[in-house]
């Protein structure tokens, strides 16, 4: 499997409702520190992959993309119940995801980050 590959089943992951930060999902997908390779995983997808592009935001809780696009995603989001602040950020306490692990690559990376 390809890293994009990876990336892009990671955030299949993501349930209805939820958010995942860029830097979560390259944790997560198993390539810590490597967040802006999600951003060109994402920026790669062709448009008819099914893909929950939308669901991955900033470490702000922010929406990285601008203008139309930002437009778009934002809609997206809150067409599944995902609430924007004055300050058009997510409220990451309340909407990131908390994925159940899986697996144990999973469980071991996320025991060293808490270490």
């Amino acid at each position: 499997m390809s890293r994009y590959e990876a990336i892009w089943k990671t955030i299949c992951r993501i349930p209805y409702g939820k958010v995942a930060t860029y830097g979560q999902i390259a944790r997560l997908a198993g390539m810590e520190g490597q967040s802006r390779l999600v951003g060109y995983a994402l920026h790669a997808l062709k448009p008819d992959q099914a893909v929950p592009w939308h669901r991955v935001i900033n470490a702000q809780g922010r929406i990285s993309l601008v203008g139309p696009s930002e437009r778009r995603q934002r809609k997206m989001l809150e067409s599944e119940g995902v609430r924007f602040t004055a300050a058009r950020r997510v409220n990451l306490r309340l909407f990131q995801w908390q994925p159940v692990f899986e697996t144990a690559k999973d469980a071991k990376i996320a025991k060293q980050k808490n270490s």
